[in-house]
């Protein structure tokens, strides 16, 4: 009897245990990326994998120049582009814990040169800022950024435009507008913004590469030129349009802090970011009917793209997965992860090229145990044309507004101060400026990957 009730309760045991994903086959993984490396427009790229809460792949590909021989490695600096925002929210976050702003509270409330049109300001919210629900044209003006213009003169000109949607009704990317939040960290910190930063979240988490200046990027010990999309260095002088608006675009870091980032995201730094925190920063606030059109080319793994407080929220494959990418003349990242399984990837690398953006999906396919699919394209990939024609429809509950004019298009019917960037469409996820081509515009301005 005793041996049976033994042998009854191991069995209960066993099979109470959760069913537990592979591990991620990071030996495959590396030689996939090896193979990406010889790709045209490939120099340098660095990765880190978590899975469980701990790193399993962290390493640096290819070289910081082209024609150099300094390698990339796990401490190489790039930069972050608009994986800078979810910084400058988490800042945001941490300052409404400790009663010093409040995210409730009219962005009026708060000394800012922000001014939208009909006094939005006393309207919108630190919630409806830091989740790009404004009422006005996406990267409105960033065009005037890149040209010269000084951040806090162009937020006093958004008041001149026209109304897309009301505030707090639609999703509108914004970069300049963004970067309000690192005024009134700095009215609440009485500290410039990228000492802020530094104090509470850089140091508290051991990010010894983490900067947010030109000079920061360009001192570190080691870090990676820009490219193009072709693989050459670029001629163009590296401005410091975006490190102008660190809140939106500024941070520089190796990937290695990128994954201290990323495990502080998951809920493994309670000390820096609380868990009532990371519910405030991962929750849905606004669908975005942009993003959820572009990832019907990743169905039937991405069905839902919305936005929390300076992250993205996907749903893969029936899973809640937080990420952003970000992209920076020359310089392009990105970043996914699952924070109940504490598993994810981050990847940084130094030219224009697109075909990165395939590794985290052969990571979150390897995290959730699903099919292996050329996501990179090494071979032939997935039939986009096929998925497409078999899933037109966009994926959206209910009509959502949506600001009509798009910075990726020359449009003569609308007059220029209308706030559109006039840009050329390139064949890259980022776009080429006129001006300066320094531009941070993660996912609202990529065009189809492949």
């Amino acid at each position: 009897m005793m041996r049976f009730l033994f042998i009854f309760f191991l069995s209960y045991l066993l099979m109470a245990q959760p069913v537990m994903a592979r591990d991620i086959d990071t030996n495959r993984l590396d030689a996939r990326i090896n193979q990406m490396m010889q790709e045209r427009g490939m120099v340098g790229l660095a990765i880190v994998v978590i899975q469980d809460g701990e790193v399993v792949h962290r390493r640096g590909y290819g070289f910081t120049r082209d024609g150099s021989s300094e390698r990339v490695t796990e401490d190489t600096v790039f930069r972050w582009a608009s994986l800078s925002k979810g910084v400058g929210a988490a800042m945001a976050v941490k300052l409404d814990e400790t009663g010093d702003i409040n995210l409730a509270a009219p962005i009026s409330s708060y000394k800012t040169t922000l001014r939208l049109p009909k006094r939005g300001e006393n309207k919108a919210d630190l919630f409806d800022l830091l989740s790009h629900q404004l009422g006005i044209v996406r990267n409105a003006y960033d065009h005037r950024l890149e040209a010269g213009t000084m951040p806090a003169v162009i937020r006093g000109q958004l008041a001149g435009l026209p109304i897309e949607c009301p505030v707090g009704t639609c999703h509108g990317y914004q970069n300049v507008a963004f970067d309000t939040i690192s005024e009134i960290v700095q009215g609440a910190t009485g500290e410039p913004y990228q000492l802020a930063a530094k104090r509470l979240i850089f140091e508290p988490l051991d990010m010894n590469t983490a900067t947010m200046t030109k000079n920061g990027l360009m001192s570190s010990t080691r870090w990676a030129r820009p490219h193009t999309r072709n693989g050459r260095i670029s001629k163009r002088t590296m401005r410091e349009s975006y490190y102008r608006v660190p809140a939106a675009g500024g941070v520089n870091g190796s990937i290695t802090d990128l994954g201290k980032w990323m495990m502080a995201n998951m809920g493994m730094n309670s000390e820096v970011l609380s868990a009532q925190a990371l519910t405030t920063l991962q929750t849905p606030r606004v669908i975005t009917p942009r993003q959820r059109r572009r990832i019907r080319q990743f169905f039937p793994r991405m069905t839902r793209a919305d936005y929390g407080l300076g992250w993205r929220i996907y749903d893969y494959a029936g899973n809640k997965t937080v990420g952003h990418r970000g992209a920076v003349n020359g310089f392009r990242s990105m970043i996914m992860f699952d924070p109940s399984r504490r598993s994810g990837v981050a990847v940084l690398w130094n030219s224009g090229s697109n075909q990165p953006v395939g590794i985290q999906l052969e990571v979150m396919d390897e995290v959730y145990d699903l099919p292996r699919e050329d996501w990179m394209y090494l071979a032939n990939g997935p039939d986009l044309r096929a998925i497409r024609r078999a899933h037109p429809e966009t994926i959206m509950p209910e009509f959502i507004p949506v600001p009509n004019i798009s910075p990726q298009k020359k449009d003569r019917r609308f007059p220029v101060d209308h706030g559109a960037p006039i840009y050329l469409v390139s064949n890259c996820f980022g776009f080429s400026s006129p001006h300066s081509g320094d531009q941070p515009f993660e996912g609202q301005n990529q065009q189809p990957l492949f």
